[in-house]
């Protein structure tokens, strides 16, 4: 069985999933503008880099493989599968209890329940600053409130959520596993952390302690031997002459493309940044 993408990769009668968290170098942009870059048909569709999961929700696919080293994030993502309406009240409890005490209390506890520890990953992400996620050494939450408090928003919709994730099979792993276990006629959208100092991307510093050069390297090869299995291979990152050289050497389609980013903490320094979309075709 394979999916078919038409138009956004919705159904007309199903409802509009908007990703429910703001995540550092999140795809909505690409979502908008690059969607013609993907196959129409694929079989499974497989993401190592989960994030907030725009691409999946966009595509939609009817069999997939999601996946990320992040436990708390994929936790969260679990927990909306499997339990969306406690979740939901669960980040209604902490909505109406918001305010700078509180929201440091939240961030410094540790809930026991899968729900709860889903509701304060949401609760958090939308009212720190600028949707940052990021950890001191001790793997703690460490950004400070932001001047957000939109708790509750407009496009939550939980249960479509929910229904659409359970069509996806959740891994908590590095990425190397679940690219080497992609098939024939798999479709893979990699989108790392970008490890490169390219313009002026203030998270270049933090990024490098979770993924390393090495680990680009090793993402490079480890997406060219899935395309010599078969497998179709979209992925993004930095547009910088170091990334390029190394897909180039894997004989990867190149195509530069900007988008705004809005990750700053002074609107003056907010602006454009280039980006490379990787294209591996099949060759089987």
């Amino acid at each position: 069985m394979t999916t078919q993408r038409s138009g956004i990769g919705m159904k007309p009668e199903e409802g509009i999933v908007v990703p429910f968290l703001k995540w550092p170098g999140g795809k909505r942009w690409f979502v908008h503008r690059h969607l013609d870059a993907f196959p129409q048909t694929y079989r499974h569709y497989i993401e190592p880099f989960l994030g907030s999961a725009s691409v999946y929700f966009a595509l939609r696919p009817e069999r997939a493989v999601l996946a990320d080293v992040n436990a708390e994030l994929v936790d969260t993502y679990r927990a909306i599968r499997w339990r969306p309406r406690q979740v939901e009240l669960a980040l209604e409890a902490h909505a109406r209890r918001h305010s700078d005490e509180y929201y440091y209390r939240v961030r410094s506890a540790n809930p026991d329940s899968l729900v709860e520890r889903a509701a304060r990953t949401l609760y958090l992400n939308r009212t720190c600053f600028n949707g940052i996620y990021r950890v001191n050494r001790a793997g703690q939450f460490n950004v400070p409130r932001g001047s957000k408090s939109s708790v509750i928003l407009d496009t939550d919709n939980f249960l479509e959520v929910s229904r659409v994730l359970r069509s996806a099979e959740l891994r908590c792993c590095d990425f190397e596993s679940v690219i080497d276990d992609a098939e024939t006629g798999d479709l893979i959208f990699a989108d790392p952390p970008y490890t490169v100092r390219h313009n002026t991307n203030g998270f270049v510093k933090y990024n490098e302690k979770l993924f390393s050069w090495g680990d680009q390297e090793r993402l490079a090869a480890s997406l060219s031997r899935a395309v010599e299995r078969g497998v179709s291979v979209v992925a993004t990152n930095a547009n910088h002459a170091s990334v390029r050289d190394l897909y180039a050497q894997y004989g990867f389609r190149q195509t530069h493309v900007s988008r705004f980013s809005s990750i700053s903490a002074a609107s003056a320094t907010r602006r454009q940044y280039e980006e490379l979309i990787l294209c591996g075709d099949a060759y089987v």
